[in-house]
């Protein structure tokens, strides 16, 4: 069932990040999502999978501001974010990696990783890459953290496709923001590079709160993180990877068979 987020006036729990309370989408009459709520702790990973046109991008379009909400609250260190724009949701600690890498091609590296790390985001600082001594450092650890530090003065139009997805999550993770949002970050990876990946997300915990979007199960399992089941719109389950694998339900929406299908027939 869903999880109801406390009034506004009642003591917050300290642990207690981000609240999708009751959230409707409504699109001339499409509901992309319908009465949904979920809660994330400070420094977990939460994994939310569901078949197509299940409402996932929408959830992180309507967190970060992109979508408005038609009723419900998003809640964001203790305070509604729900009408925001954007750029205030964004500088507030949450920022969002696409399935598609928004990486800047004609730039090394370094300087794609040195743009997202200035603190200072107006944008005539964007154009100068003198950054500070602190940001500096940033870019430094950032670079380890994501394998690309031998890499880090070739052009990024240069990169292979997975290390092209692994900057992006790195100038995702050079924002410092508190809340990662991850669009499909294996899209178009193979095995290797996806259990990779895997394990720079799993890094990143306790630093950093995360909410992967994926469809790849495989990746789930390496993930190893509670997992949110949307359909059509709505909560469907949420659970262990092993609890939501053997649910039956879960098996009949999302991977495409209930689960007595797979049983041996007699």
């Amino acid at each position: 069932m869903n999880i109801m987020v406390p009034v506004e006036h009642e003591t917050p729990d300290p642990r207690l990040l981000l609240a999708v309370d009751g959230v409707t989408v409504d699109f001339d009459g499409f509901k992309a999502l319908n009465n949904f709520s979920m809660t994330l702790d400070r420094g977990s990973l939460r994994v939310l999978i569901g078949p197509n046109g299940a409402g996932k991008s929408t959830l992180c379009d309507t967190i970060i501001g992109r979508v408005r909400a038609t009723s419900g609250r998003v809640i964001f260190k203790g305070e509604e974010i729900t009408r925001l724009p954007e750029d205030e949701i964004v500088r507030r600690g949450i920022c969002r990696k696409f399935q598609t890498p928004g990486i800047l091609p004609s730039l090394t590296v370094r300087d794609n990783l040195a743009i997202a790390a200035q603190r200072d985001r107006r944008w005539w600082r964007s154009f100068g890459l003198d950054i500070r001594g602190t940001e500096r450092e940033r870019v430094d650890e950032v670079l380890e953290q994501v394998g690309l530090t031998d890499r880090q003065h070739e052009t990024a139009s240069l990169l292979a496709h997975g290390e092209k997805q692994w900057l992006e999550i790195g100038m995702v993770v050079a924002t410092q923001a508190d809340l990662l949002l991850l669009d499909e970050p294996t899209a178009g990876m193979g095995p290797a590079e996806t259990s990779r990946t895997a394990e720079l997300i799993r890094s990143l915990l306790g630093q950093h709160t995360v909410l992967v979007i994926d469809h790849d199960m495989s990746f789930v399992e390496q993930l190893d993180g509670r997992v949110t089941v949307l359909h059509q719109g709505q909560f469907l389950k949420e659970g262990s990877v092993s609890e939501i694998r053997n649910d039956p339900e879960v098996a009949a929406v999302y991977l495409g068979r209930a689960k007595d299908d797979a049983a041996p027939h007699a």
